[in-house]
């Protein structure tokens, strides 16, 4: 998964541009036999055909990005966050536009610490004026922290991670699938980091009996972090509550029931601040037992996510195990 996870993290695809991280997607599912289709709203959605049952697994392709608002007389740029974005994690970093474009974030100067706030940041693309700039970027150009990946023993960093490694995952499974009779829709959505918005349009259309999101947590084992069950290297986290969903027990059940199974270490995961796909999708039409697998992940939403690549094939051999028991769609 090493190989495509890089190739993916390269791939530009803030929420509501997706179409370069699409395409991607769409060739690395090549030659997969499974029927590949985007929907209205940008979701790519791969099918293995079946009978009886439909599970849904979801993995958002988006980023968290900026968005220009306004370019001034010298040709600094101010934003907009496309999703969560934490003063501390953009100042010096670098962005990159869709056109190749590249720039640094550089914040006004300040008096009081309370005063740093996304206002006093903006870019700086190297123009001397205004003219200049909006020659190379324009007001609603997007852009996205500059790609890299590094490999340290069994650690990965990179930006994107969040939730790229999810999208890696559900491709080496695909690969790999298990012979199971009912259908699978397998779901790269879009516009997750601001709203859970594509996995809700597609559960609406697919209506599936069960569903999985796939996506990243946030961890408790760094110096000083809030406290939280879950570390880096200690197996996939099986998600028990977040902001936007309480796991169905029975899907919560079955995914611990398979880890056992395997030997898969897994955590149990408690997330005070945040959602997933799940959210959504267990709200559509009369509504769907979901859960969620977690890829543990350090320093979520900045320019140098952090994940354990042990947690990362643990999680996919969850998943496989996940869709092969017996009872997966009987009655509670």
């Amino acid at each position: 998964m090493k190989n495509i996870l890089q190739r993916l993290i390269q791939a530009f695809g803030p929420s509501g541009r997706e179409e370069e991280i699409r395409s991607v997607l769409r060739e690395e599912l090549a030659g997969s036999g499974l029927e590949l289709k985007t929907d209205v709203l940008g979701n790519l959605i791969a099918t293995k055909a079946g009978r009886g049952g439909r599970l849904m697994i979801a993995a958002h392709m988006d980023e968290i990005g900026l968005l220009v608002t306004h370019i001034d007389d010298k040709g600094f740029l101010r934003f907009t966050p496309i999703g969560g974005q934490d003063p501390k994690n953009l100042l010096g970093s670098r962005v990159i536009f869709a056109n190749g474009i590249m720039g640094t974030i550089g914040g006004e100067k300040i008096k009081d610490a309370k005063e740093f706030k996304l206002e006093k940041l903006y870019i700086d693309i190297g123009a001397t004026a205004a003219a200049e700039a909006k020659e190379l970027v324009a007001i609603g150009s997007m852009a996205v922290f500059v790609p890299h990946f590094t490999c340290q023993g069994n650690r990965i960093i990179g930006k994107s991670l969040d939730n790229r490694a999810g999208c890696a995952l559900l491709l080496a499974v695909i690969r790999d699938l298990p012979p199971v009779d009912y259908q699978i829709d397998f779901v790269f959505s879009v516009q997750e980091e601001v709203g859970l918005r594509g996995a809700r349009t597609a559960a609406y259309h697919l209506e599936p009996h069960l569903a999985l999101a796939v996506d990243v947590t946030r961890t408790g084992d760094t110096p000083e972090s809030g406290p939280m069950a879950v570390e880096l290297g200690g197996g996939p986290a099986i998600k028990v509550k977040d902001t936007s969903l309480i796991s169905h027990p029975r899907v919560r059940g079955l995914l611990e029931k398979a880890a056992k199974e395997r030997d898969i270490p897994f955590q149990l995961e408690v997330l005070l601040r945040g959602g997933t796909d799940a959210g959504s999708i267990h709200l559509s039409r009369a509504g769907v037992p979901s859960g969620v697998i977690s890829i543990p992940t350090r320093y979520v939403h900045s320019p140098a996510e952090m994940i354990d690549y042990r947690d990362l094939t643990r999680a996919a051999t969850l998943l496989s195990a996940f869709m092969q028991q017996d009872q997966l769609f009987m009655a509670p």
